[in-house]
């Protein structure tokens, strides 16, 4: 086993998502048991123009490490320039996205698009490598529609050409994020030869869900998406399933509240007060779910624009509900 391979084995790592794998979020998932981070998807026409928003998408916190930046694009030049410009901020590899789904993106032959265009997607990945000195892995999903499952021959390619790792979103193009995912492509990716680690994604939802694909598919490692959003505890309870076999304790209120108030401290730090606060509204729902009589005071969050406003409510609700709950 080389030291990439070290880097992935047995590992649960947050998903690359827009608008919400920012870094606030990387470096609270990171302490809370994240062993690796992606960035949001970044364009590359953006990068290689000097798109402010593309560029700020590059940022991260030394506590992330490891970490990967994630890319995307259709066209191999600027691709490759890309890659080039990710690699002056010095991450720990970068990643090719081929595998979102949305319209704007397949259609216009990046992303998912590239399943339709195998040659292209292997230039891309072979060119890009040739240019970085950082490991570049590729995330990419089972194929465009259900025929046309191609990963399978995709895996096989993409180790030859000297991608490092493969994440394989266990859905097809026209799935979106809808649907079940067939999480049984990675069992047969690992059987047909494939030694490169491979990450399975898609509709991992719980800590059984973790422990059964380990056990099930044998992954390298285990990536998880929407599901840290509304639970970002879920990569340490996974954890402690994995070696335990039953459910550590849920979060406490305290520490909910806790962790929200520096989320939300963070996410004002990197974004400015006004957007930081706007922006965090999102992950109100998730730090807060399940609490009883909790709906009214989550519209009562949404009508503040300033942090102070929004941490006093917090510490208020967090020290009135602990004093009902004794």
């Amino acid at each position: 086993m080389n030291e990439f391979q070290k880097i992935f084995k047995n590992k649960i790592v947050l998903a690359p998502m827009e608008d919400v794998s920012e870094p606030p979020f990387r470096l609270i998932c990171r302490r809370l048991g994240a062993d690796i981070v992606y960035t949001e998807f970044i364009s590359a026409e953006g990068l290689i123009r000097d798109a402010r928003k593309a560029r700020a998408k590059l940022f991260f916190y030394e506590e992330e490490r490891p970490v990967s930046i994630q890319i995307f694009g259709g066209n191999e030049d600027v691709l490759v320039e890309a890659a080039k410009i990710s690699e002056s901020v010095s991450p720990d590899f970068i990643d090719i996205n081929c595998g979102c789904w949305v319209k704007d993106v397949a259609l216009r032959g990046a992303g998912a698009g590239l399943l339709k265009d195998i040659p292209k997607m292997t230039r891309i990945a072979e060119s890009v490598l040739k240019n970085v000195n950082v490991p570049v892995t590729l995330k990419t999903r089972l194929g465009w529609d259900e025929n046309s499952i191609v990963i399978v021959e995709v895996a096989k390619i993409l180790e030859q050409v000297g991608i490092q790792a493969l994440t394989v979103h266990c859905r097809l193009r026209s799935q979106g994020n809808k649907g079940e995912a067939d999480w049984n492509w990675v069992k047969k990716i690992k059987d047909a030869g494939v030694k490169i680690p491979i990450i399975l994604n898609g509709n991992i939802k719980t800590p059984e869900d973790v422990k059964f694909v380990f056990e099930t598919f044998e992954p390298d490692a285990v990536m998880i998406g929407q599901a840290a959003i509304v639970n970002p505890w879920i990569f340490r309870q996974a954890k402690f399933y994995l070696d335990n076999n039953y459910h550590m304790e849920e979060p406490s209120v305290e520490e909910r509240i806790d962790v929200c108030i520096e989320h939300l401290r963070l996410s004002c730090e990197l974004k400015g007060e006004a957007l930081g606060v706007r922006e965090f509204r999102k992950h109100y729902s998730g730090y807060l779910r399940d609490l009883r009589d909790v709906s009214k005071f989550r519209l009562e969050l949404m009508q503040f624009n300033d942090h102070k406003s929004v941490e006093e409510k917090l510490i208020k609700f967090k020290e009135e509900y602990c004093a009902v709950s004794s």
